[in-house]
């Protein structure tokens, strides 16, 4: 069995982000970038099937620009076979990349496709629901844990009330939640290795998928501070201020 990954370049949770003068977008200079975290918890089940046995290879997929080749390298050295990289300069959006998706599980025909749940950036929570829709193909988003078996995938899910256990017919599309593993660190022969890795790159035409953006960004705010909290020595301190100040009681 083939697996495909997404992978997405994403601003390193651990940078503090800032918005640029003229509101247009985050500034991204000489911001350290990263694998999105929910993209290597994809990755990191993917090479568990294939050192279990159950895949025999992992091919990574990125969509951006030239940079994204610095995250799929990431994904070889952690064990991932090759890579996959559709560039383009275009912002993208998740039907877009569902689109071109759709067209590489259509090329390459894995039985099962990882994706992260959402990425930190934009936090949609979109792509792989879409994916499934267009590519036909059955679903199980948020997962905790994947077993998969003949012909099947059986996936716990994360939900609002505790958790779900369902059997999905393969190939199928799976979304990582936190819970389902925690991703290795690559070591460094492997990453020495990664660089012999093979690298496939098209465009978004190469793939006759119309890329374009939808929606505009028209702004882009900083979260408003928050005024600074203070210690009350006793309850008829705090109900005071509660009253008067934060009119909360009346």
């Amino acid at each position: 069995m083939k697996v495909l990954v997404t992978v997405k370049r994403v601003v390193d949770y651990n940078v503090n982000v800032r918005v640029l003068s003229d509101h247009s977008g985050v500034d991204l200079n000489n911001v350290k970038m990263s694998v999105n975290p929910f993209d290597e918890i994809a990755i990191e089940e993917a090479v568990r099937l294939k050192e279990a046995g159950t895949a025999e290879e992992v091919v990574v997929v990125s969509i951006g620009t030239s940079a994204c080749q610095e995250q799929i390298r990431t994904a070889l050295a952690l064990g991932a076979d090759r890579g996959i990289l559709v560039e383009t300069d275009e912002v993208m959006q998740p039907l877009a990349i569902a689109k071109l998706m759709k067209v590489l599980i259509e090329k390459e025909q894995p039985g099962l496709v990882i994706t992260g749940k959402q990425a930190i950036d934009d936090d949609n929570s979109q792509t792989g629901q879409m994916i499934a829709a267009l590519a036909g193909l059955s679903q199980a988003t948020f997962a905790s844990d994947l077993a998969i078996g003949d012909g099947s995938a059986t996936v716990t899910r994360e939900i609002d009330g505790g958790l779900e256990t369902i059997t999905v017919k393969l190939p199928a599309i799976v979304t990582t939640d936190l819970r389902l593993n925690e991703p290795r660190y690559a070591s460094l022969p492997n990453i020495m290795k990664a660089k012999k890795k093979p690298i496939d790159t098209y465009t978004p035409a190469d793939l006759g998928v119309e890329v374009a953006p939808r929606i505009t960004t028209l702004k882009v705010m900083p979260p408003a501070e928050r005024q600074a909290g203070i210690i009350v020595e006793t309850v008829e301190e705090l109900v005071d201020k509660l009253k008067n100040e934060a009119k909360v009681i009346s």
